[in-house]
């Protein structure tokens, strides 16, 4: 697997819009929002997943479900050997589709300083990738490139984190359960999104009883 920072993969990224390539596909994996929320034109979408890489809630979202004064937590990923990642790769063929997409994507994914290109495997088989070369965005631990890490924490901290935070794109909490019903949706349970969720359900479910009977202490 290939891994660049984003400012030099743009350059290595190329032959996917070079005219040698012009028939070529582009293939991108989404294993957050861009599984419930495209944002660009796509030809195919494709369940499946990567191999050697966990979903992590480590990445502060200071643009979509936080602010820089209280960051919200969204996913990125950390290499894991043995482990796969769900997910949805998207295939997009029409140059203009591409320019869009990238262009999109790059807006989105601003605060994601890495770009790889990774074998794409699907159900039907488990030894040969259904697709190579799948561009992902992660964000990296390099707090030079990427000011906004946050790294790992305590499941209830990051739980207690996601209630509060909310951004431009709403509340922390509404990106979680997308994603944990986006992944059931796919047929599969991730166990850290599913504990988190859980966990905030519950930090939920505390404070309006709390409101409740404070509210009924007053009545």
């Amino acid at each position: 697997s290939l891994v660049f920072s984003n400012r030099i993969s743009l350059s290595l990224s190329s032959p996917y819009l070079s005219v040698s390539a012009e028939k070529m596909a582009m293939w991108v994996f989404g294993y957050g929002s861009l599984i419930w929320k495209t944002g660009f034109p796509f030809d195919d979408r494709l369940p499946g997943y990567i191999k050697g890489y966990r979903r992590v809630f480590n990445q502060g979202s200071t643009d979509h479900r936080g602010t820089p004064e209280f960051p919200g937590r969204a996913v990125t990923l950390e290499p894991a050997n043995g482990e796969i990642c769900w997910g949805v790769a998207y295939k997009i063929t029409n140059e203009e589709d591409k320019r869009d997409a990238l262009t999109h994507l790059e807006v989105r994914e601003k605060q994601y300083d890495q770009k790889a290109y990774l074998d794409f495997f699907t159900d039907s088989n488990d030894s040969e990738p259904a697709v190579s070369g799948v561009m992902v965005y992660i964000a990296s631990p390099d707090k030079k490139s990427n000011k906004n890490y946050l790294g790992p924490a305590p499941l209830e901290d990051i739980a207690k984190q996601i209630v509060k935070a909310e951004g431009p794109s709403g509340p922390n909490r509404d990106y979680l359960f997308h994603l944990e019903e986006a992944l059931v949706q796919l047929g599969f349970k991730d166990k850290h999104v599913t504990d988190l969720a859980t966990q905030v359900r519950q930090i939920l479910s505390e404070t309006q009883e709390l409101s409740n009977d404070v509210a009924a202490n007053h009545s």
